[in-house]
């Protein structure tokens, strides 16, 4: 079996999932090409992992993705998958199209195609709309669609998906060293005093993950002595215009930039915040919860269901309040300190490993579309 996985962004947890599935299918056996974007932070390769660069844009932009379709045309026809694995809205449209201008032969059928929605519709107007159609476009040329929560299955299926499933996002084992040592030199890099907490967020700094908010929840917390110390890991456009609230705001925060340690940074938190808009299978939260560290985080996406009824505090999104009083509540009860991190190391046992993720991405490759 060939597979062929087309990913449309190298930021973020999505690019990490694909590099996952495409190293788990090649140590099976399964031939594995990944076909997008180039950037540094990201491998151009992996263990038995061909890579193919594509540009597909984050944004709609015609005569560029008509010349992606065609390279992609192109690629697929001359590589010849058995699969297609596209992972977002963005590049699974784009891989539709390819691969409905993808000539079968007398040896080779078309390639079935699968497509992983990740997010949720990024509001409404003009984006909105071109989302629409995306989902469109994705619904009536995939033989599958997975997603990675309840509401995004609802959307695609009336979308008009043929097959719509559950995609497996899991978080990978931690590499860095989580050592009480280790946590100790963090919270001392961080200038955490003795009886001070550390309240750590951490992911892409885009408007979706609501850091934003977390911001408005810190200010709520000026009345508490010593003062908790926000930290903020991760990168992205609005680092510039978080870091200018946060100066208006009076507030005494860190923010890291990009960090390749996130576990020890969990494992040196006393609560961790996940304040998004809307998350899927959250990378970041698994490992919160892996860590054992309390966790406070918005009733969206698909947070309720990584997290179960008892592994986080879950407040309404959009609500800065809400948000500074339940890490409050977490900071001044140790006993609820403590069922909680419990709780989540639990859940953490329950969740979807990579080798499942793996075994289940391939039994969708073989499912083949004439089950649909």
């Amino acid at each position: 079996m060939k597979v062929a996985f087309v990913l449309g962004t190298t930021a973020g947890g999505t690019a990490r999932h694909v590099w996952m599935l495409a190293a788990g299918c090649a140590a099976r056996g399964v031939r594995a090409e990944v076909f997008g974007p180039r950037e540094p932070e990201h491998p151009a390769g992996g263990v038995g992992v061909g890579f193919t660069p594509v540009d597909i844009g984050p944004r709609p932009r015609l005569p560029g993705d008509l010349r992606t379709i065609a390279r992609l045309r192109r690629l697929l026809g001359a590589w010849r998958p058995d699969v297609v694995h596209a992972h977002g809205l963005r590049a699974g449209a784009l891989a539709a199209l390819a691969t409905a201008l993808t000539r079968p032969t007398a040896h080779d059928a078309r390639p079935a195609l699968i497509v992983t929605v990740h997010n949720a519709p990024p509001g409404p107007g003009m984006t909105g709309a071109v989302y629409r159609v995306l989902e469109k476009i994705v619904a009536r040329g995939a033989a599958t669609v997975l997603c990675v929560s309840a509401d995004l299955e609802q959307r695609m299926r009336a979308a008009g998906a043929r097959r719509v499933g559950r995609a497996m996002v899991p978080a990978l084992p931690a590499e860095a060293d989580v050592s009480a040592e280790t946590s100790a030199a963090i919270r001392a890099e961080f200038g955490v005093a003795p009886g001070q907490a550390l309240v750590l967020g951490a992911g892409r700094l885009a408007p979706q993950k609501g850091f934003d908010l977390l911001l408005e929840a810190a200010a709520t917390w000026g009345d508490l002595r010593p003062a908790p110390r926000l930290v903020i890991a991760g990168d992205g456009p609005l680092a510039g215009a978080l870091r200018s609230r946060a100066a208006s705001l009076g507030l005494v925060a860190r923010f890291t930039g990009h960090r390749c340690d996130v576990p020890a940074l969990l494992a040196a938190a006393d609560v961790f915040v996940l304040p998004g808009r809307w998350e899927g299978q959250s990378l970041v939260l698994q490992e919160a919860m892996r860590a054992g560290v309390p966790v406070v985080a918005t009733r969206v996406g698909g947070n309720a269901e990584v997290t179960g009824p008892d592994a986080a505090l879950l407040v309404p999104p959009g609500d800065p309040q809400a948000l500074g009083a339940a890490v409050r509540s977490v900071l001044g009860d140790p006993a609820l300190a403590g069922r909680l991190g419990r709780a989540a190391t639990r859940r953490s046992r329950d969740l979807a490993s990579p080798a499942e993720a793996v075994d289940a991405a391939l039994a969708e490759y073989r499912r083949g579309p004439a089950e649909g």
